[in-house]
């Protein structure tokens, strides 16, 4: 769902504010029409294959409401029909949600909903150009909750310059108040392109300090941990194994999923494909009866090995040491008596990633993928 009432700082993602829409056509009923054909079509491509997991991201879905939100999963029941014990999920903004809301998507099916808290600081959240207050995210939470949503996520963004460690505290506080039982935490990162890499550039801003993100991340999950929360993957944290997003599991386990929407990416056996990005235009390709597709790659064997081994490194589950040649499990034996794997998980033939380990994931990522490609990645 590309749409958003105004641009957060550091967002790069393929969504549209109404000044940038205006004299273009694009609208949320005419996205919600070339959804469903969209959908119409997916149907047609897969064949009958009930719907395990369900994410509406963005974007700002809440913007929608609970109505048109309901409009989509009941597409979704019509053309596929939902698993049962389905995980539906919404990502909303706090400051468009309500009591009457989350009532709403309840009522329609769903079963979970992402909030974006990103801080309780004002100063933070003003970095990041959010427009929420800060007590807002933990009231939407509490919301949700009473309104029948099984699970309840909050986002975190930390190592924001000028957020302080008591900034951070406080943050996890709140977060720990409002009884969710998800928590996400993303070290802030300063794409191209944004405002904020702008800001960054003129000297308005430091950039982020890798340091002090790591002990940002230290200080997270020990919080976290203390109050019950496991790490099942690199940035993300849950009370029980059911609280885990299933749907976010299935693209770290390789799994098959239909993206539908402007600038959306799928993936079908070994085959990911793009739509085009501008909402305007893929309403025209559907509303037309021409595919949305913007481009295509069939993924070799050699790169669906190393995007598991790129992927699935990342839970706390971690990887088969099966999936590496003799040179990647060399390497995982070396990153082990470096402290950056566990190494009795590895005797049982994982590789699971030390605390130590998650903060330098990419770096064990780029020796396990090194041994098994004989090449530099």
């Amino acid at each position: 769902m590309p749409f958003c009432a105004a641009r957060c700082g550091y967002c790069d993602f393929n969504t549209y504010t109404p000044s940038e829409l205006d004299g273009s056509g694009a609208s949320p009923d005419g996205w919600l029409e070339a959804l469903r054909r969209e959908l119409a079509l997916a149907a047609r491509a897969v064949g009958p294959r009930a719907v395990d997991t369900v994410f509406v991201g963005g974007g700002t879905p809440s913007l929608l409401g609970a109505e048109r939100l309901g409009r989509v999963l009941g597409t979704i029941r019509s053309e596929f029909g939902l698993a049962d014990g389905a995980e539906v999920t919404t990502e909303s903004n706090p400051e468009s949600t309500s009591p009457e809301f989350f009532a709403g998507l309840a009522e329609a099916g769903f079963t979970r909903v992402s909030l974006g808290m990103q801080s309780a600081a004002p100063h933070v959240l003003r970095v990041l150009d959010r427009r929420h207050t800060p007590g807002r995210a933990v009231a939407a939470a509490r919301e949700a909750r009473a309104a029948g949503l099984e699970h309840v996520n909050l986002d975190l963004i930390y190592a924001t310059p000028g957020e302080t460690t008591d900034d951070l505290r406080s943050s996890l506080d709140a977060v720990l108040s409002a009884g969710v039982d998800h928590v996400s935490a993303y070290s802030l990162i300063v794409e191209d392109g944004t405002a904020l890499a702008r800001r960054v550039s003129r000297g308005e801003l430091p950039a982020p300090d890798d340091d002090v993100a790591a002990e940002r991340y230290e200080l997270i999950d020990d919080v976290l941990g203390a109050a019950g929360f496991g790490w099942y993957e690199v940035s993300n944290w849950a009370r029980s194994e059911a609280a885990a997003c299933r749907h976010n599991l299935g693209y770290w386990l390789d799994g098959d999923w239909w993206g539908a929407g402007p600038g959306a990416h799928s993936h079908l056996d070994g085959v990911r494909w793009w739509n085009v990005k501008h909402p305007a235009r893929y309403a025209a390709l559907l509303g037309a009866g021409e595919s949305p597709e913007g481009g295509r790659e069939e993924l070799t064997a050699e790169e669906r090995a190393t995007e598991r081994v790129m992927l699935q490194l990342r839970l706390a589950t971690g990887l088969p040491l099966a999936l590496l040649d003799d040179a990647g499990r060399e390497a995982a034996s070396r990153a082990s008596a470096e402290g950056l794997l566990d190494g009795a998980a590895l005797t049982t033939g994982r590789a699971v990633l030390t605390r130590r380990g998650r903060l330098l994931a990419d770096g064990v990522v780029q020796d396990l993928l090194t041994g098994l490609t004989g090449a530099p990645v």
